[in-house]
């Protein structure tokens, strides 16, 4: 049973954001093409996991914190006897393994998976200890990707590779598993401390207000383009053709706006100045009014 839902973390909402509205170096770029990639690896171990039929609790992408160290999970399953934690790496290419760790036969070398799932199961313990639950954990790094290969392969180690993935689900599915409601207890209690406190928010390039484009981002992902005035209800996008109510259009502008810059106060003219003037003034106050609650006086007013 799904228990949390993944969304793309806000990292990757601002990198992308970013890198439509302003202009990233190249090691910035592929900070955002690496998140969105592990992002898209996420979703396709998500598409095995809806498959799953034996008696256990799904939790998605969560954000634990423990004696001031966070970690994320991004995968992480309760059965019976057993807690599951998966890392999921959408990696492509050629590697091989060495007593060093893993290594890009042409390219950079990458941060060891292995030390990443040994401190994620130790923090996890020290966790669930905290919260009175005894259970075994086993970990193991899912390599999602079918193009991805791997020379010298470690051997008993907890991997599994793409051309083991489907066999190694099926037998996962025949794990024996009846829960009860301290399991329901335990899974609650981890999403209530869920962060979104993520430890990666420092790799953010800086940015301001006024080096940003101006417009109305097209919603269709990997579309990219900005959308133009489709008439007195609507905006559509001037690439794509993809169609979108101007409140909705609005809204969205509103949420990113939020997202990029929190500590902004959402003023009318704020949002007029994002959306690229392709609304009134009078409208984006219609909507601010009807969505949101109005604070301040008459010469200031700003909305949460």
């Amino acid at each position: 049973m799904l228990l949390k839902t993944r969304s793309e973390s806000n990292e990757l909402l601002i990198m992308r954001a970013l890198n439509t509205r302003s202009k990233l170096s190249p090691q910035e770029k592929k900070y955002y093409f690496k998140l969105e990639k592990g992002f898209q690896g996420e979703l396709m171990f998500d598409l095995l996991t809806d498959k799953l039929q034996s008696d256990m609790l799904v939790i998605n992408d969560i954000c634990l914190e423990i004696n001031d160290s966070i970690f994320q999970i991004d995968t992480l399953i309760i059965a019976q006897n057993t807690i599951y934690p998966f890392e999921i790496k959408n990696y492509y290419g050629d590697y091989f393994y060495d007593s060093d760790g893993f290594h890009k036969i042409s390219g950079p070398d990458i941060t060891n998976p292995l030390h990443q799932l040994s401190r994620c199961k130790l923090l996890l313990g020290q966790l669930l200890q905290s919260l009175g639950f005894n259970i075994p954990i086993e970990s193991t790094i899912i390599f999602i990707n079918p193009e991805f290969t791997l020379y010298q392969a470690p051997l008993k180690q907890p991997i599994i590779y793409p051309t083991q993935i489907n066999g190694f689900m099926k037998e996962f599915d025949r794990t024996p598993s009846k829960l009860n409601d301290r399991h329901k207890k335990l899974a609650d209690q981890l999403i209530s401390m869920h962060s979104n406190k993520s430890p990666y928010i420092t790799r953010l390039p800086t940015y301001q207000f006024n080096q940003m484009k101006k417009g109305i981002v097209c919603p269709k992902p990997k579309c990219d383009s900005y959308m133009i005035s489709g008439g007195d209800k609507t905006v559509v996008c001037k690439n794509c053709g993809c169609v979108e109510p101007n409140e909705s259009a609005i809204l969205r502008c509103v949420e990113e706006l939020k997202l990029l810059f929190p500590e902004m106060k959402i003023t009318t003219g704020w949002v007029f100045e994002w959306c690229g003037g392709i609304k009134s003034t009078k409208f984006i106050r219609r909507v601010l009014m009807q969505n949101y609650t109005a604070k301040g006086g008459r010469k200031f007013c700003y909305f949460e």
